[in-house]
């Protein structure tokens, strides 16, 4: 986990972030469970996006990271996902070479061309689904707009679910969230006040 604590303190007090959407573009994906047209794929890429704006109460990020009020830009995403190369996609198998550091999230987002509308965003990238061992692999991103500076990132690993490949790894980002809201943000926020643990 990467964690700026000054600007982490800021994002605290701030009420509004943005939701940049779910990044598939350098995302890995098991043959298995994933053996379809390039086009096919694109299209369950807009399908999981759609999916946690149309279902915003299941979806919760308000709970999730402490935001009364979100904004919602999705051009960045649907641009990147679009340009994804099905031969980049595709694996026989997730191995520890697929896997991002810190240090490539950050160097990733200062390549990014972001957003104004507000001093915070949240970028969700996949970095695999693995039908193999039933997980999705997710990094939370949370940046700063004016400076392109990660404020924090953290690679989450959830169980897909349900029935239908858009649910079953729809899933996987309804537990995310779930998880954030029950434990994760209380957990960021006792790091960076330690002397007031929140519980």
């Amino acid at each position: 986990m990467y964690l700026n604590e000054p600007l982490f303190s800021e994002f605290i007090e701030n009420k509004e972030i943005l939701w940049l959407g779910i990044d598939f573009s350098k995302t890995v994906l098991t043959k298995s469970g994933f053996d379809f047209p390039v086009e096919v794929l694109h299209h369950y890429f807009n399908e999981w996006n759609r999916l946690i704006i149309s279902d915003q109460k299941k979806y919760d990020m308000r709970m999730a990271f402490r935001k009364p009020i979100m904004h919602y830009d999705l051009s960045l995403v649907t641009k990147k996902n679009k340009n994804a190369k099905y031969s980049h996609l595709i694996v026989d198998h997730v191995t520890i070479r697929n896997q991002f550091s810190e240090k490539h999230i950050v160097e990733y987002v200062k390549k990014i061309s972001l957003p104004n509308q507000t001093r915070f965003s949240l970028l969700l990238l996949v970095e695999s689904f693995d039908q193999k061992s039933k997980t999705a692999t997710i990094w939370v991103i949370i940046i700063d707009n004016s400076n392109s500076e990660v404020v924090l990132c953290e690679k989450f690993m959830e169980e897909p679910g349900g029935f239908g490949v858009r649910n079953y790894w729809g899933r996987t980002f309804y537990n995310l969230f779930f998880n954030i809201q029950k434990k994760g943000f209380l957990r960021w926020t006792n790091l960076v006040q330690p002397d007031n643990l929140i519980k």
